[in-house]
């Protein structure tokens, strides 16, 4: 879960370093940090953790859960982590294959035989490791308008059967291209060979054991009363409350609620290899396994001549973990992001060093990013930089340049308002092969799209140009309007659509660009 803006800017940040601390920093120095963050951007709430040498020395909450409550955050407040929760299903396959239950070069069809991919050799080849490694052919979030937005009816087996119905986009383990739904299936692997839900799997089997007794697998197992920290958006620099994600079939790409408090347990035992509890007795998961994880699998680039500051050489994708190397240090990380929700973890295992930042606003986005990159270069000693200040900017022109976009579209919009459309023409019943019908018909006078599985995917049809509509969508919690491109037979009547965002920023969740829509009645 991620996002294509939080993937670009995680990337980013790993080939560029800075610090402004010494190597040791402390509490203060992290308050203060925090502090600068808030004030940066609009923000509502932030969370941060660091644990170091097996020892928690900062955990601590800032800001408030929600602007209608103002209730105060603390190092118990849950936040949604979203693709952290990728590292949790990595770790869960680990158990499995300790407990001989499972190896990592099997092939998903020896687990789920329904199972298909887009070509009999990639379906009858594809393993375990690659539900993991985002190496699969498909395109960049291919099949997430299954679990974006939240809302739609999609199951576990519509996920299974969509993949034969996508187009790959480079060859089978070739090429980087982030993905959920195989995360998905990989939480189905667990389910099918351990005969409990990735859920209980993972409440079980990883949160019972740390002792992380506020975190949840997914908000459906949220009790009434928890304290949870709500997500949050903003117009310009109106913050506005939005609602929770709801959905547990993306529990295995990005379902769990954690706090950070609990999340410094998890980190602890990640740098003691699978090993925690008193003494270090206890075993979740061998070494074995955790260099499994820790392993580049996914290439994501490679250079000879690193970046001066930050002495990087390359970046990869291992299991639920990207992993580079900053100053002769690897560096372990991931990122998450939901709507109005943003995470990042860092692990140097050399340092025995751990960071996890969680925030309650998408628009405050920076932080989350931020906060992690200097405190990491505090104790790797890298030359100064100011990332709180340089990501707030790079934010804002990244919205401004996406504002510049999109407001052309629907200054062109207005300008052909009055052109003569039959949009009659335009109307009828049109069917992609894994995700479902979408109606297009008059609406009072208007033109309307409205996806039958995923009902939050609906909204008036504005005329463009030429063949082409945008789309404003009644959900807002992101931003991801759309254009409507049809294709016409010889009597001017709609046959088939393609789609793409209008915003170039859109997050890459919203794979409109993967719908191949053919009219199927009129």
């Amino acid at each position: 879960m991620k996002k294509l803006v939080l993937l670009t800017l995680s990337i980013l940040c790993l080939f560029i370093g800075n610090s402004l601390f010494s190597q040791e920093i402390n509490s203060a120095q992290i308050d203060a940090l925090v502090a600068r963050a808030l004030d940066s951007t609009p923000s509502v709430g932030i969370a941060v953790a660091v644990v170091k040498d097996g020892n928690l020395i900062h955990s601590k909450g800032y800001g408030v859960k929600s602007i209608e409550n103002k209730n105060k955050v603390d190092k118990h407040t849950l936040f949604a982590i979203a693709s952290n929760s990728k590292a949790f299903t990595a770790a869960a396959l680990s158990i499995l294959v300790d407990e001989g239950k499972l190896n990592w070069q099997d092939r998903v069809i020896d687990h789920i035989a329904e199972f298909k991919m887009y070509n009999d050799y990639v379906t009858a080849n594809f393993t375990i490791v690659d539900l993991l490694t985002h190496r699969s052919g498909l395109g960049l979030g291919a099949g997430d308008l299954m679990i974006f937005p939240d809302g739609g009816d999609f199951t576990i087996k519509d996920v299974l059967t969509s993949f034969q119905y996508q187009k790959a986009t480079s060859d089978f383990r070739t090429k980087y291209d982030y993905d959920n739904l195989l995360y998905i299936v990989a939480g189905e692997v667990v389910a099918r060979v351990s005969g409990m839900s990735w859920s209980d799997f993972v409440q079980s089997k990883i949160f019972a054991p740390l002792g992380m007794n506020n975190s949840v697998p997914t908000n459906s197992r949220l009790q009434k009363n928890a304290n949870l920290a709500l997500p949050h958006d903003s117009e310009g620099k109106q913050i506005r409350q939005l609602p929770i994600y709801d959905g547990d079939l993306v529990a295995a790409a990005g379902g769990i609620y954690a706090s950070v408090d609990d999340l410094s347990k998890w980190m602890i035992m990640q740098l003691n290899r699978g090993k925690y509890g008193k003494d270090l007795s206890n075993e979740l998961f061998s070494e074995k396994q955790q260099n499994q994880m820790w392993k580049p699998h996914t290439n994501l680039g490679f250079t000879t001549k690193p970046n001066p500051r930050t002495k990087q050489h390359f970046a990869a994708y291992g299991l639920g973990w990207f992993i580079i190397d900053k100053q002769g240090k690897i560096v372990v990380s991931h990122t998450g992001g939901l709507p109005g929700m943003l995470s990042k973890t860092v692990l140097v295992p050399e340092l025995n060093l751990g960071i996890v930042v969680l925030t309650n606003s998408s628009s405050g986005g920076s932080a989350y990013s931020s906060i992690p990159e200097m405190i990491l270069d505090s104790y790797l000693e890298i030359e100064e930089r100011d990332w709180i200040k340089e990501l707030a900017d790079r934010t804002k022109t990244r919205g401004n340049e996406s504002d510049a976009v999109t407001t052309e579209v629907w200054k062109a919009v207005e300008e052909n308002k009055s052109s003569i459309i039959d949009l009659n023409n335009y109307t009828g019943t049109y069917k992609d092969n894994w995700f479902g019908e979408v109606e297009i018909a008059m609406k009072d006078g208007k033109l309307w799209f409205t996806s039958k599985r995923s009902p939050k995917l609906n909204g008036q049809m504005y005329f463009y140009k030429a063949t082409t509509f945008a789309i404003k969508w009644e959900y807002t919690d992101m931003n991801a309007d759309a254009f409507a491109i049809f294709s016409l037979n010889e009597e001017g009547k709609g046959i088939s659509i393609k789609m793409k965002g209008i915003s170039p920023n859109i997050d890459f969740s919203f794979d409109f660009q993967d719908l191949d829509l053919k009219r199927v009645k009129k």
